[in-house]
């Protein structure tokens, strides 16, 4: 009996050891040029973000394209250049560019001759693209979510659901899209010198909606974004901004195709990003894949503040302190540790100290500074 156990443990020794990546082999190319890239009708700085896909089974980060030559032309026959701000982005000059609705617009690329493998440049060029009118946001509004009900001393959980009404009665605007960008204060329960901050942070998912198969362009009640208990958003104060864009039916398709891919597990035979057509082509090798896209958009914005009682909100300070201790030097203790709570004047003085820094310094998360749109209540 005690050498079958043996051959036992053997065997599930061998059938762990046989286990390794595999990565499948595709006809495609090993790294492939990814465009992002807006252009708007408002006075600001347009960005153009350029870098190479990594081959598939590599986790490394993408490649970023310096040095590249960037510009835009329209149907008047002008061009814009974009200078590099940083490593592989590019801006268009608010002084003399800004998009115009009824206008066409082609992105021009031409990658860096020090990259270059070939003995000619390789140049990407997009077809040209309509900027559409896009309306203005008519109402952006929040309802209080009920996710855990109030029962006798309980007093529940909330969250906090956003909605956004559109309406474009000239019904020149069939296809819309929405980013977002989030800020709220945080201030930390300890009388430290970075108590208060402001967190921003940028929306990541794909909102969308058509109106095409609809008599009238409205949209009433999309809900742009759901925030729950599980953060710290609601705790004091918060705001969102909402962008609204502008969009032709191909660049629609193409962010629902985007959308599906984002949705589904990822499984071997799903659809691959690859698979999705961008508006940009190679003129010298019609034939290579382009990942990203052009987008030509007008653009309109709204904001709300918030500022309420949501119950249940989670509290991720509540485990901060680590010990309290006598009034000694902390740094002579050879670890790290932040204060809390100076108690020097205290008979007898303490120190309350944490090993998490994020508990001392709300800068491990935000900023002290004040946003400039930022609206203080009176």
């Amino acid at each position: 009996m005690k050498h079958i156990w043996h051959k036992l443990l053997l065997l599930i020794l061998l059938l762990n050891s046989c286990v390794a990546k595999f990565v499948p082999e595709i006809d495609e190319e090993k790294e492939l040029l990814v465009v992002q890239g807006l252009i708007t009708d408002q006075p600001e700085a347009d960005t153009i973000k350029l870098s190479k896909s990594r081959p598939m089974g590599q986790v490394d980060e993408a490649t970023i394209l310096s040095g590249w030559l960037v510009r835009i032309s329209d149907d008047l026959g002008n061009t814009f250049y974009l200078s590099e701000c940083k490593a592989g982005t590019y801006i268009t000059n608010p002084l003399n560019f800004k998009g115009e609705i009824g206008r066409s617009y082609k992105l021009h690329l031409t990658e860096n001759p020090n990259n270059s493998n070939l003995n000619f440049l390789l140049n990407y060029e997009s077809y040209p693209i309509e900027m559409k009118p896009v309306p203005p946001i008519d109402s952006l509004y929040y309802e209080k979510t009920v996710i855990e009900p109030a029962i006798d001393k309980f007093r529940g959980v909330n969250g906090c659901q956003i909605y956004l009404d559109t309406n474009d009665p000239d019904k020149t605007c069939r296809f819309y899209r929405w980013n977002f960008t989030e800020t709220w204060i945080l201030r930390l329960l300890f009388p430290v010198e970075n108590q208060t901050c402001w967190i921003t942070e940028n929306s990541h998912n794909i909102n969308i909606k058509s109106t095409a198969a609809f008599t009238d362009s409205r949209i009433e009640r999309f809900p742009i974004n759901y925030i729950s208990n599980e953060t710290d958003r609601l705790k004091r104060k918060y705001s969102i901004i909402v962008n609204q864009y502008s969009m032709n039916e191909d660049e629609y398709n193409y962010w629902e195709r985007l959308q599906n891919i984002t949705a589904q597990v990822g499984g071997l035979y799903d659809i691959i990003p690859s698979s999705i057509p961008s508006n940009i082509e190679c003129i010298e090798k019609p034939d290579e894949k382009v990942l990203g896209y052009f987008s030509v958009s007008a653009k309109s914005s709204k904001r709300i503040y918030i500022k309420d009682n949501f119950e249940g909100i989670i509290d991720h300070y509540n485990n901060c302190i680590t010990d309290t201790i006598p009034y000694i030097d902390v740094q002579g203790l050879g670890i790290s540790l932040w204060i809390l709570d100076d108690g020097q004047y205290h008979i007898p003085p303490y120190k309350v100290l944490t090993d998490n820094k994020g508990c001392a310094d709300c800068t491990v998360r935000g900023t002290t500074v004040k946003p400039g749109y930022w609206v203080d209540d009176k």
